[in-house]
C-alpha cells in the first residue's frame, strides 16, 4: 500500500520521541517556493495535530497539508495509538498534549523560526492545552472544530465515539477495524480546553468552527471564545462541517493568510 504521507512532492518521514519515550511517526512537507514577502518575514512552520481515529496518512489530512504548504513548512506526527506511532491513545488527554509538545520541540530543534500549531477536532483541543500548558510554546495557535469540555454525548457521532472508547465491544471494533490502540478510560479527567484557554494569551489564537459541525455544536465554540477573551480571533464558517474531513482549500488558505499576517504583521 502506498504511503500517502509521502505523496506530496518533497515530503519526508520524521520520527519524534515524546518525553515518556513513545515513538511518534510523522512527516515533514516542505513549503512551496514562496511569493514575494517582506525581507524580514520569518518562514512559517505549521505543526498540525489530526483528529481522533485519523492519521497523517488520512487522505483529507494529506490534501489539507498540500494546501497549507503554500504558506510554510508543514510538520505532523500520528498521535500515539494512531497510524504508525507507538503507544496507546488517551483520546486527547495529557499524553497527546505531550506528543504535540514533542513535535513542536522537534521543529524548534530543526531550526523553525516561527511555529504555528494547528489542531483539528481532538487535535484542536490538544493544541489549546499545549499552547497553555506545554514546555515548547508556539508563536501562534489555530484550533479547528475543538471540543470545549469532556464527555460530550449530545450528538449521535459523539455517542458513537464514546461507545468506541468505553464499551468493550466498541474497543474491539476500534482495534480491529480502525487500527486504534486505546489506553484504559481516564480515572481522573485532565483539565479541559475550556479551563485553560485563557492562559494562551498573549500568544495569538484563532478559533474556527463550522455551523454544520455534526460532532460539536456551536455552543463549544462560543464557550471557548468567551473563555479565551478579547485577544482571540474567532470565525464561524458557514457550511463547514467538522475538522479535516470537511476542510476546503479556501478555508485552509484563509487560515494560512491569518498565520502569515499574525506572525509578520
Amino acid at each position: 500500500m502506498p504511503d500517502l504521507r509521502l505523496s506530496l512532492a518533497g515530503a519526508r518521514p520524521v520520527t519524534v520521541r515524546a518525553d515518556d519515550g513513545t515513538t511518534l511517526s510523522g512527516v515533514v512537507v516542505p513549503a512551496l517556493p514562496p511569493g514575494p514577502r517582506p525581507p524580514a518575514a520569518r518562514p512559517l512552520t505549521f505543526v498540525v495535530g489530526h483528529g481522533f481515529t485519523n492519521s497523517v496518512g488520512y487522505p483529507p489530512f494529506v490534501r489539507m497539508a498540500g494546501w497549507l504548504r503554500r504558506f510554510g513548512e508543514v510538520r505532523a506526527v500520528d498521535f500515539r495509538g494512531h497510524g504508525r506511532s507507538g503507544g496507546r491513545s488517551s483520546a486527547g488527554g495529557d499524553p497527546e498534549m505531550g506528543d504535540l509538545d514533542a513535535a513542536v520541540g522537534a521543529a524548534r530543534a530543526d531550526g523553525a523560526a516561527a511555529v504555528v500549531t494547528l489542531g483539528l477536532s481532538m487535535g484542536g483541543g490538544v493544541a489549546l492545552r499545549q499552547a497553555a500548558l506545554g514546555r515548547h510554546r508556539p508563536d501562534a495557535v489555530v484550533s479547528v472544530s475543538a471540543v470545549s469540555r469532556w464527555y460530550v454525548r449530545d450528538t449521535a457521532p459523539m455517542r458513537r465515539v464514546h461507545w468506541l472508547l468505553e464499551v468493550p465491544a466498541g474497543r474491539r471494533v476500534a482495534a480491529r477495524a480502525l487500527g486504534l490502540r486505546l489506553d484504559p478510560p481516564w480515572l481522573v479527567p485532565p483539565t479541559a480546553p475550556l479551563e485553560v484557554v485563557s492562559a494562551i494569551a498573549p500568544t495569538p489564537l484563532l478559533l474556527v468552527h463550522g455551523d454544520r459541525d455534526e460532532y460539536f455544536p456551536l455552543e463549544h465554540f462560543r464557550a471557548l471564545v468567551r473563555a479565551a477573551g478579547p485577544t482571540a480571533t474567532a470565525w464561524v464558517v458557514p457550511g463547514f462541517g467538522h475538522a479535516e474531513s470537511s476542510a476546503s482549500a479556501p478555508l485552509v488558505e484563509r487560515i494560512g493568510r491569518w498565520a502569515s499576517a499574525t506572525i509578520d504583521p
